[in-house]
């Protein structure tokens, strides 16, 4: 939505608590931006989190096999499952004759975990859950029933990642963060270990034997197994009982899973596998039992504290086949509730966030269609060659010029308004300039120049006294570093051939676009604004009269009231006023104005801030429009909604598509969200370079459109976001006057700028 440049400062009101209100003088305090980048702290947070939960950055999913294991000792790779370093020496045991420990990997899960400890408690047998401390976080509940119904539970990392490939300090991480997880869930920690993809003794290779040596340092016994059921492979209920059946007579620790994918063969095979074995005579029990029962000792040795987060001296728990837990201590337990907490809210956000990115994605995409459609119609009727709004409009108009500060471009802007082809009076409004505006536009000689000064008022109190010095009935608003083409004024008049037109937008360019932000602009204006009026003029709502290029009936705009000081947006509040009092806005596409871009990111935020706070004010105000009936409410009934869904609700949500396009490149699929990105990229590169055929622009400018993709439209999002945060803190926001270095100048014929 194009806009008018800031003006002065003074006799401004501010805005207060649950009301947009009137502006101030005073600066947006910074606590309001605080409160913004917080929102955005927060968020990236919780994805942060949330991507972690599911995989580690990079999504590391390397298994190493077929390496060397040279360096590990021959009595570890053919002793027993139980593999700790008591005393720093490596020692194995092994399950006792007739006993069987069952160990279930990858959980917790919501659904198969459950149905496994429903046949364990049916039976009476324990377990032990070598558990996922990412799958601990997001279903605690699970693990709590599973330690009361005396289950014993071990780290099986947080996500589930091949430690031979990881750093010393990504080892350390990946337990504590499990230790942790099990503190918030059960108020525990284990000493128990199980490395993922390393189910068996002889699995251990040089690269992983020095994990196992850490481990063991601190304290860990690492748990193996004799028999595999090989249950994720799906084989079938009978070859899963055959797998998982040691050989007559011997102990064995025995491998299930709980997680990771479809476990129904496995919940089908538990309870006859149990059967079985307990008809041959079999025990069952848990890992620590299993070593009570071989060792007669209540727990392993350790030669440390088990985990970052397990307390030296911690009783074990009193059911013997739970002596491999820890009670936590209370700093980790409130730690660990708090992770649990984090992770609650990321398993609630992103669903959520997913949602309404799906929405905005549809907004999006419907608004662009929109456009598009309306666009192409608005274009084709208004280019028609037998197309006119009624008789010639020659009567001599009014030009306001309000300025304020302008003597970088006020000569300019008179200059091109003197080479108008139609007849015209110029009035300069000087709004207390403290340089020399005013004795500028005064020597330049101009003919039907009037030079009025006032005492600084702003803006709105100058275009006022402007209408009041207007001798003609319509006049034409611009702002003090503007340059219209030589018909300019003419085709902006035109529409007012019939009557029930009351206001005429003008089509805004930026004119020193060949710098960066310039460039940006230019593509902003072109695609989204100019195409914005098409389709607001083909529904009849258009929200805005840029304050660069605007044309009115001068009745209708002391009708209701002339241009309003309630809101920055003064030309966005006296459309919708003339929209309310019954009059028609419309948009003339070849009555071309052109300004000045900013100059700096500085300036660039300062401006849009105004703008994007303006608009909520003016809408604000107007917000009973939506109850207005007959024909003067059909900007309530269709402007208001699109204008806030599109231009305030939509842009605020829509960086959650740049949000979780990184997201995905992180912790998804690079490659995969690269090409989705592209592919957007290219929606909208198509729909730009439609955008620039219909207003004849070269589309050289559009080699910068990804770059403004990936900078200038977050730049804008997180304007809009702080004009958020300021409309519902009730914040204070003045006038910014732009620093303007007059290099638009007077346009060449032929030329027009372009």
């Amino acid at each position: 939505m194009s806009r008018t440049r800031g003006r002065s400062p003074s006799r401004r009101r501010h805005a207060t608590p649950g009301r947009i209100g009137r502006v101030g003088r005073q600066a947006v305090p910074g606590p309001r931006v605080a409160i913004a980048l917080l929102l955005l702290l927060g968020l990236v947070s919780v994805l942060l989190l949330d991507g972690y939960l599911r995989a580690e950055v990079g999504n590391d999913q390397r298994v190493r096999s077929d390496a060397s294991a040279s360096e590990v000792p021959q009595s570890v790779l053919d002793g027993g499952p139980f593999l700790s370093f008591e005393g720093g020496v490596a020692q194995t045991r092994s399950v006792p004759d007739k006993t069987i420990v069952l160990t279930f990997d990858d959980g917790p899960d919501p659904e198969w975990t459950q149905q496994v400890l429903d046949i364990l408690d049916d039976n009476d047998v324990p377990g032990t859950f070598f558990l996922v401390g990412s799958m601990i976080s997001r279903y605690p509940e699970v693990v709590r029933r599973m330690v009361d119904d005396g289950n014993e539970v071990g780290v099986h990392t947080f996500t589930h990642v091949d430690l031979s490939y990881q750093s010393s300090s990504r080892i350390t991480r990946e337990i504590a963060q499990t230790q942790l997880a099990l503190a918030g869930a059960a108020g525990i920690t284990t000493t128990l270990f199980r490395a993922p993809y390393s189910s068996t003794n002889d699995a251990i290779d040089n690269y992983s034997w020095p994990v196992y040596k850490k481990l063991g340092a601190m304290g860990y016994t690492s748990v193996f197994i004799d028999t595999d059921s090989e249950d994720w492979q799906k084989p079938g209920v009978s070859k899963i009982i055959k797998w998982a059946t040691p050989r007559t007579g011997k102990g064995a620790s025995v491998l299930f899973h709980d997680a990771g994918g479809n476990r129904a063969q496995t919940l089908k095979a538990l309870p006859r596998y149990i059967e079985k074995m307990k008809a041959k005579g079999y025990t069952f029990t848990t890992v620590s039992g299993a070593q009570a029962a071989q060792t007669e000792r209540s727990t392993p040795s350790a030669q440390g504290t088990p985990g970052a987060h397990a307390t030296p001296g911690d009783a074990p728990q009193s059911n013997p086949d739970q002596a491999a837990h820890r009670t936590a201590d209370t700093t980790t337990r409130w730690e660990g509730r708090a992770l649990l907490a984090a992770v609650a809210v990321a398993e609630w956000t992103v669903p959520g966030l997913a949602a309404a990115l799906v929405v905005v994605g549809i907004a999006v995409m419907g608004r662009f269609g929109m456009m598009l459609l309306l666009a192409r119609r608005h274009h084709r009727q208004r280019n028609r060659g037998r197309f006119t709004w009624g008789p010639a409009v020659t009567a001599p108009v009014s030009v306001i010029v309000p300025a304020y500060n302008e003597k970088e471009c006020i000569a300019n802007t008179l200059n091109s308004l003197a080479a108008s082809t139609h007849p015209i009076e110029i009035i300069v409004v000087d709004d207390g300039s403290t340089d020399e505006t005013a004795e500028i536009a005064e020597s330049l000689g101009l003919p039907h120049v009037r030079v009025v000064r006032q005492e600084n008022a702003g803006k709105s109190a100058a275009l006022n006294n402007g209408v009041r010095q207007a001798r003609c009935d319509i006049v034409v608003m611009m702002d003090g570093d503007t340059v219209f083409e030589p018909d300019t004024v003419h085709r902006l008049v035109q529409p007012f051939a019939d009557p029930e037109v009351g206001a005429v937008a003008g089509n805004a360019k930026v004119g020193n676009r060949d710098t960066v932000i310039g460039a940006w602009q230019h593509i902003e204006y072109v695609m989204g604004f100019n195409l914005d009026r098409r389709m607001y003029d083909l529904l009849r709502c258009m929200p805005t009269i840029p304050g660069a290029i605007g044309a009115f009936r001068r009745e209708a705009v002391l009708a209701v009231g002339g241009m309003s000081e309630d809101t920055l947006a003064e030309d966005t509040d006296i459309t919708i006023a003339l929209h309310r009092a019954g009059w028609r806005v419309v948009y003339a596409e070849h009555a071309r104005a052109w300004t000045e871009a900013p100059a700096s990111l500085g300036q660039l935020w300062r401006q849009r801030y105004r703008w994007s706070y303006g608009t909520m004010q003016a809408l604000w105000k107007h917000r009973r429009s939506v109850t207005d009936r007959g024909p003067s409410g059909r900007f309530g009934r269709i402007g208001m909604p699109l204008v806030v869904l599109f231009q305030i609700v939509t842009p605020v949500f829509a960086p959650l598509i740049d949000v979780f396009t990184v997201y995905a490149m992180i912790f998804v699929d690079l490659r995969a969200s690269l090409l989705a990105w592209l592919a957007v990229l290219v929606v909208q590169l198509v729909c730009a370079a439609y955008a620039f055929r219909l207003d004849g622009e070269k589309y050289r400018y559009l080699l910068m459109l990804p770059l403004q993709q990936l900078a200038y439209r977050q730049l804008m999002y997180l304007v809009l976001i702080h004009s958020c945060v300021t409309a519902a803190t009730g914040g204070r926001l003045r006038w910014q006057k732009l620093k303007r270095t007059g290099e638009v100048g007077m346009p060449t014929p032929g030329t027009e700028l372009r």
